[in-house]
């Protein structure tokens, strides 16, 4: 598969999450909610770790690598927290794509702290995907 369509995929599957999100919270404290979901995707990925034969990778880690890979797990732990709280408290609709925001603040980031080339196209696109998600704020 090409990376195109991991992204697609990775889309849809962020898209439903909000909704099978907004139903599990109902009547489930937001943060044990989170917990719960934490722990099907951590046995779901060492589960095709296993299975694929990349756990032998595990030693070949340099600590560099493991500590942005473990600031990335708190930085994806807080966004968990901060979603679960926000499907609980307002409309799915309003919440997926203000969490979307994360698309152009990763472009930004993408540029400033990695060096990425912007394109006019790609700054014209993040500014709309800005505009769409705060077009969805009730006013």
């Amino acid at each position: 598969m090409t990376w195109t369509l991991y992204a697609l995929l990775s889309a849809f599957a962020a898209g439903a999450t909000a909704i099978l999100a907004k139903i599990g919270v109902r009547d489930v404290p937001s943060n044990l909610a989170t917990a719960i979901r934490t722990i099907v995707v951590v046995l779901f990925a060492w589960g095709i770790v296993v299975v694929r034969g990349e756990i032998s990778g595990l030693r070949d880690i340099r600590s560099r690598s493991l500590l942005f890979l473990v600031l990335s797990g708190i930085a994806t732990g807080i966004s968990w927290l901060a979603y679960f709280k926000a499907i609980a408290l307002a409309p799915a609709s309003r919440v997926a794509p203000i969490d979307k925001l994360s698309l152009p603040i990763a472009v930004f980031l993408a540029v400033v702290v990695l060096g990425e080339p912007i394109s006019w196209r790609l700054a014209a696109g993040t500014a709309l995907m800005v505009v769409g998600a705060l077009l969805t704020i009730d006013a």
